[in-house]
């Protein structure tokens, strides 16, 4: 990419899209090209292909998505398959439509099978049976990058697909219906330091692990990656190191100053018991994380503080 390239960054409000035009904008890319949703519904097939067809973009990041935890996803699981489908299908096919140079499509760690082999390779992907709980939203990505793998192979068309890790970070989600775990422990610990209660129930047991990296770092992986990865195959991004649910809920306790009882409610599911990515070949290729889970939280809950509590 040159600094002068079109870059269309969809899905720029979001937690990953914002972090990704911050990323661009510092690196003194020029001539981002963003819409909101109500200037282009990345769900309308017929707006999609008009706005490709006028703006022309050389690169995509695809951050677009309709997201959220456990909740969300075993609450509205026809909204996560219909929408999701619907953004990837019609952003993928204009640009290629259009002659985009570049895609980049933003997966997630879910598509993976519940049971999976820890760490997590790349290649265990259709491998097993999914989480039940967000099994709409990790088939809808599925397809995105199988989409995107069938365009370069029937089309030459130069896309890529990238895997995170659970994400956090400016810009999160706070909303406790919707939100995932850690942005939901942020606001449930503040708000019961700001009320002077005397514990915070956690979904769950504390047991099951999980890995979590700053949104920041994600977008300095995907510019890295935009740059530098040209493969078929897909790509883990994350910190490759996990904690207990229950650790995190300490952590955060501890970050937010809630100093009373943290009790774990047995009765609400757990999800996947472990989901660690293996990031040898990301970390192969040179990059590293630059915020360790302590300071990303400090961070993060800055931003909370600031925006939203």
């Amino acid at each position: 990419m040159d600094k002068t390239s079109g870059i269309y960054i969809a899905g720029h409000r979001g937690l990953v899209g914002s972090a990704i035009v911050r990323r661009l904008e510092a690196a003194g890319y020029t001539n981002l090209i963003t819409r909101t949703h109500s200037e282009v519904d990345l769900t309308d097939q017929a707006a999609v292909e008009a706005f490709f067809q006028a703006e022309r973009p050389e690169y995509v990041f695809l951050a677009a998505a309709k997201v959220g935890g456990i909740l969300a996803n075993s609450t509205y699981p026809a909204d996560f398959i219909r929408e999701n489908l619907q953004i990837q299908t019609n952003v993928i096919h204009s640009a290629y439509r259009s002659g985009v140079k570049k895609l980049e499509f933003l997966g997630s760690s879910c598509i993976y099978p519940k049971l999976a082999p820890q760490p997590i390779k790349e290649e265990y992907l259709l491998t097993g049976p999914l989480e039940p709980t967000n099994e709409a939203y990790a088939i809808a990505k599925i397809a995105g990058i199988v989409m995107t793998n069938s365009y370069r192979r029937q089309h030459g068309f130069n896309g890529i697909s990238l895997m995170p890790t659970n994400l956090y970070g400016p810009g999160d989600n706070y909303d406790l219906q919707s939100s995932h775990v850690l942005p939901a422990l942020i606001r449930k610990f503040h708000e019961a330091k700001v009320r002077g209660e005397g514990e915070v129930v956690v979904w769950g047991t504390g047991a099951p692990l999980r890995e979590f990296l700053h949104v920041d770092d994600l977008a300095d992986a995907a510019v890295f990656l935009m740059e530098n990865y040209d493969e078929e195959e897909i790509i883990n991004v994350g910190v490759g190191e996990d904690i207990s649910i229950g650790d995190l809920a300490r952590l955060v306790a501890e970050v937010v100053g809630f100093e009373g009882e943290i009790v774990f409610d047995t009765s609400k599911p757990d999800g996947t018991p472990r989901k660690l990515l293996d990031v040898s070949r990301l970390f192969d290729m040179g990059w590293r994380p630059k915020f360790d889970l302590r300071s990303g939280i400090e961070d993060a809950y800055r931003w909370f503080v600031e925006n939203v509590g």
